[in-house]
């Protein structure tokens, strides 16, 4: 069995989490800038075996598309042919930020560990990860 490895992209950052091996829970890897995403991605797949790659799908409360959509989109036809064999599935990243925002209060860090930005977006690629793992069972 492989690992999972979920994304939160963002045109600047893109946060990264991964499941262990036996895909039982889910753990923030780091942020990398999105220019870098690809060569991180090829060189961790080189080493690790990645099942399947989710990826957090930006949409408004009512559904609609947000001004990232179209970016994300355009992540995931890359990630279909740069990695064709590995599945892509889309999560509802709705609120994903600011619930990672409330859970770092909650879990005591310090304002100034919250206020970089890079740990939100690993947090919050954390959690879709583990949205996903509860949702498929």
């Amino acid at each position: 069995m492989g690992r999972i490895i979920a994304l939160d992209y963002g045109k600047k950052r893109t946060g990264i989490a991964v499941t262990d091996p036996l895909q039982i829970i889910a753990t923030g890897l780091t942020t990398v800038d999105t220019q870098t995403l690809f060569d991180f991605l090829k060189q961790y797949i080189s080493t690790e075996v990645v099942e399947k790659i989710v990826i957090g799908d930006p949409l408004n409360l009512d559904g609609t598309e947000t001004d990232s959509t179209a970016a994300v989109k355009h992540c995931i036809r890359r990630l279909k042919n740069t990695f064709p064999t590995i599945p892509i599935v889309t999560i509802d990243e709705r609120y994903t930020s600011k619930i990672a925002s409330k859970a770092m209060v909650e879990m005591g860090m310090k304002k100034k560990e919250r206020q970089k930005k890079g740990i939100i977006d690993e947090v919050a690629a954390t959690m879709m990860l583990q949205e996903y793992l509860g949702e498929r069972g």
